[in-house]
Formats: C-alpha cells, sequence, structure tokens
C-alpha cells in the first residue's frame, strides 16, 4: 500500500481532527465530510466535502469524486445502506459497512450481542411510542434508563426512578435523537461499581487491547476520563473476551481493521456489556497522554495495514472536558496559560468547533501522574481554569 493513500472523513468532530492528525503524519490524504462548514478535522485536512451524512446521493457523489482508498465513519449518522453499496462495489469502509450499520442504532448492536453472541447484557425493551415506553419500562424495572437508539454524546439519556418520570424521559430522547426515527431504548439500570471502556485494535496481525479506560459521566455525556482502570485480571479478561466475539462478528464482508471503543459495566467480577463504537472512542482522548501511541494513530495504523504493537502500555493519565454554557458564535479561550501552569506534565487540546451550545466539549485537559488520582486532579484543575470568553 503507497502512504499516498486518500481517505474519506465522514463526521468532522474533534475526535476526527485528531485522527486526521495521525493519518497526516503516516502520508495520507484525507477529505473531510460534515454537515457544516469549517468543522475541526476541516482545519487539519487536505480537502472538504459539506453536506449531511444522511444525505445518501451526495454520500455516493463523494465517493465517486474523490475514489479514496478508505471510507473512515467517524459518526454515528450516516447512511449506511450507501456505505454497504459502496462496499459491495469495491471501496474500503472502515472497518466494515456491516460494523456501521450494526452500530448506527443501539438497537442493532444491542440484538448481536445479546441475542446472536450470547452476551451478557441489562434486560431491555425498544419503544417507538409513549404507551411501548411504559410497557418496557414495566418489564426493565425501575429505576430504568431510556435513551434514543442513535444519538451522540449520550443526548437524549435520562434516569428514570419511577413512572411519573417516563413521558418527559420519552419526549427529551425522541427530541434528542438523531436520524429519522423515533425510536428508544429502555433498559434495566445497572447499580455498577465503574464503567470502562475496551479500546480494541484489530489490525494484519490480529488483536491488541489498550489498558481499560475509566470514565464519569453527566446528562449521559462523558466528563472526565483515566487510565488505566484498576480492575481485577478476572474481570479485565472477561471484557476482552467479550470485545473479541463482538469486534469479530463486525467484521462482514471488510477486514474489519480499525480501533473499537467497547464499553461495559462492572460489579464486582461481574461485566455487563453496554455499547460498541467502530471508531476511536471520546474517552479514549486520555490516550493522546497517556500511550505512546494514542487511539487516533493506533486506528491510522490498523487502517493501512500498518504494524501495531500486540501490547499496548499506558502510563497513568487522565482527561477533563472544557465546556460551554451557552449559544455563540464569537467567542475566545482564557486561562490556557494558567491551565499549563498546574504541572508540566498537563497539556491542552482546544478542539476549533466554530459554534458553542450548552454542554458542548469545546476542548480537554490532559494530564500525567504517579497515578491516576494524581492525574485526574491535575487534569481537573487544569480545566477549571480555562474559560470561555462570549461576545455575543
Amino acid at each position: 500500500m503507497a502512504l499516498t493513500a486518500t481517505i474519506l472523513l465522514l463526521g468532522s468532530g474533534e475526535l476526527g481532527r485528531e485522527f486526521v492528525i495521525s493519518a497526516k503524519r503516516l502520508g495520507a490524504r484525507v477529505i473531510a465530510c460534515d454537515a457544516y462548514d469549517d468543522a475541526p478535522a476541516m482545519q487539519m485536512a487536505d480537502g472538504r466535502e459539506v453536506f449531511s451524512m444522511l444525505d445518501g446521493e451526495a454520500l455516493r457523489a463523494a465517493a465517486l469524486k474523490h475514489k479514496p482508498d478508505y471510507i473512515v465513519p467517524e459518526v454515528e449518522a450516516i447512511r449506511t445502506e450507501v456505505l454497504a453499496d459502496l462496499e459491495g462495489e469495491g471501496f474500503n469502509v472502515v472497518p466494515s459497512a456491516r460494523a456501521t450499520q450494526l452500530t448506527m442504532n443501539r438497537d442493532a448492536i444491542r440484538d448481536l450481542a445479546a441475542q446472536e453472541l450470547g452476551l451478557v447484557t441489562s434486560r431491555y425493551r425498544y419503544a417507538e411510542s409513549f404507551e411501548e415506553v411504559c410497557i418496557g419500562a414495566e418489564y426493565a424495572g425501575f429505576p430504568c434508563v431510556i435513551k434514543p437508539v442513535m444519538s451522540s454524546s449520550g443526548k437524549g439519556q435520562s434516569k428514570i426512578d419511577d413512572p411519573d418520570g417516563l413521558e418527559a424521559a420519552w419526549n427529551y430522547a425522541v427530541a434528542n435523537m438523531r436520524g429519522d426515527r423515533p425510536r428508544v431504548i429502555v433498559e434495566e439500570f445497572i447499580a455498577f461499581d465503574y464503567e470502562i471502556a475496551v479500546l480494541t485494535v484489530r489490525h494484519k496481525a490480529g488483536i491488541s487491547f489498550c489498558p481499560p479506560i475509566g470514565h464519569r459521566q453527566e446528562r449521559g455525556d462523558y466528563q472526565e476520563s483515566w487510565q488505566p482502570a484498576a480492575m481485577s485480571n478476572d474481570a479485565l479478561s472477561k471484557a476482552q473476551q467479550m470485545a473479541t466475539t463482538v469486534v469479530e462478528a463486525l467484521q462482514g464482508n471488510g477486514r474489519g481493521w480499525g480501533l473499537y471503543g467497547v464499553e461495559f459495566f462492572v460489579r464486582g467480577e461481574d461485566v455487563i456489556f453496554s455499547e460498541l463504537s467502530p471508531r476511536p472512542h471520546d474517552t479514549g482522548m486520555v490516550t493522546l497522554i497517556s500511550q505512546e501511541l494514542s487511539e487516533f494513530d493506533l486506528h491510522a495504523r490498523a487502517i493501512m495495514g500498518l504494524p501495531v504493537e500486540p501490547a499496548i502500555l499506558a502510563k497513568p493519565g487522565a482527561s477533563a472536558v472544557v465546556l460551554a454554557d451557552r449559544d455563540s458564535t464569537d467567542f475566545g479561550f482564557e486561562g490556557v496559560a494558567e491551565a499549563l501552569e498546574v504541572d508540566a506534565d498537563v497539556d491542552i487540546r482546544i478542539f476549533g468547533k466554530p459554534i458553542t451550545r450548552p454542554f458542548r466539549r469545546m476542548g480537554v485537559a490532559l494530564a500525567l501522574g504517579d497515578n491516576t488520582d494524581e492525574a485526574r486532579s491535575l487534569a481537573g484543575e487544569a480545566a477549571k481554569r480555562i474559560k470561555i470568553s462570549y461576545s455575543n
């Protein structure tokens, strides 16, 4: 494979931005696509296309125009049937069209995991109306969680403690769904000890794992992550075995090479499958400082058939997000110098998003420490020192 490979990146957020940097360091040419202009990844890429990923005709036109060696989805809401057609015509969809189709919607990947592969999951039901939500909640029990089958960054997710909260949760989920179908999953709330992401790399020589990543969420969205997460060898082995099972099942007609973010709940020694993303994971931003090769480097290497180490190591590290609190198109960042002064092992990433929204991730603070507790403290302090100033 020539290292002048062309990549068509579908979705150009902060994860795509870091992927573009990693891919270009390896000699690739990247065309970044998103529904709005000047998205973060577009600012780093060789070219750009502005269209909705749910516009099948525009998606096909972009592929035929650029004739990429690799089509790399970075978002969930994509016209996946077009990707399947393109794969059938000889395009290399990463990691495979099957993976993008099954993970675009939580219902498909959950059914694959629970019903076909026999992985341990929570009790769940789907609903396309409020009446079906009530039936699903009765099956799952209270407390339960309601979330759209297709969304990003936890949007539309609610924990409900009793029947009085169901209607508001249904309306919130529908209002924050992606795609064009009002469908939610109603699932048992797992009283877990902690939750982890196991970054799983499928490459030409087999499968490699990054050390597990712990994370904390608010409003269904990640706020901080740390690596390596403390867990027993037995629980980690169970998580890696389940990750291998589901990743292998997603190969389909493609090579299946790339990095997958596989999420689990852990309760004692019990490991419960939660979700999977066939691409770099938001909690994996910590790998920008904790690993010699970040999740984005590993994704690029795997996709392009380059060597990936069988054992991936990590130093104790953490990430903490920088959030906006309002809508604005005219803003800036203050306190970056003060954030970097927290410690010599602190770094900052500003994502370059052109618009702020309440609770939108605009940057992340990264830190190393002697242990993950210290790293979390340093990253959190650095993130708090960064303020967004608004002019409108």
